[in-house]
């Protein structure tokens, strides 16, 4: 038998494929599930870059749930692989095989988060919906794959005035998540060179900018 996740009810497990199924569309369709004393977090990455040169902003979305306090788990799996037990309301089954993916390596931490503003729900709808417009606008005819990430980019890591100067592809992530749900208040928290969007159906997550390289010779001695 394939192993599960088993949640208190149906609800939360249905909440769960709805996540996924809309992770598929986004990023490279792979969701973390991490599980621990009867909470399951579950991340996607609908923005992350892959490589060196790849400009993308990694901005991952996020949803908490509760489970069967015995489960324990994290792992990295097909977002499309998650299916509804046929004999159990509660229970979603997971894949096969496990995969991985560079931005689950990444985690964002979990205390000393402290806010810092809020930003409409609305203005997230509407910022997202911009995006995709200038995406649109921006590819050619039957671009190739390298054309399409690289208006990606472009577009969703630009700093938005609107959004308190977070990447536009924050709005992105909200929306196509579908945590937007109606008139709410999103709390805004930074962690370091982490961001933290929250709302009601979920957080998103942005990855700010980290310096790397060589520091400056130093000289020693006298």
């Amino acid at each position: 038998m394939s192993a599960r996740l088993l949640f208190l009810d149906p609800q939360a497990a249905a909440d769960l494929l709805t996540f996924a199924s809309r992770a598929v569309r986004l990023g490279d369709g792979a969701v973390r599930l991490r599980a621990e004393g009867g909470v399951l977090v579950t991340t996607a990455a609908p923005l992350a870059p892959r490589g060196l040169l790849d400009a993308t902003p990694t901005v991952l979305g996020l949803r908490v749930s509760q489970v069967d306090p015995e489960v324990e788990c994290d792992l990295v799996v097909e977002a499309s692989g998650l299916l509804a037990a046929p004999d159990d309301a509660r229970a979603v089954v997971l894949p096969e095989t496990a995969l991985t993916a560079t931005w689950a390596g990444i985690s964002p931490p979990r205390r000393g988060w402290e806010q810092t503003g809020t930003v409409d729900a609305a203005v997230l709808a509407a910022r997202a919906q911009f995006g995709v417009a200038a995406v649109a606008d921006a590819l050619p005819t039957d671009p190739g794959d390298d054309v399409v990430r690289a208006v990606r980019a472009e577009v969703w890591g630009q700093p938005d005035d609107a959004l308190g100067g977070l990447p536009l592809g924050t709005a992105f992530a909200a929306f196509a998540l579908g945590f937007i749900g109606g008139a709410e208040e999103a709390v805004v928290r930074r962690n370091g060179p982490w961001t933290r969007l929250s709302l009601s159906r979920g957080h998103v997550l942005v990855r700010g900018s980290v310096r790397a390289g060589l520091t400056a010779v130093r000289s020693t001695g006298a």
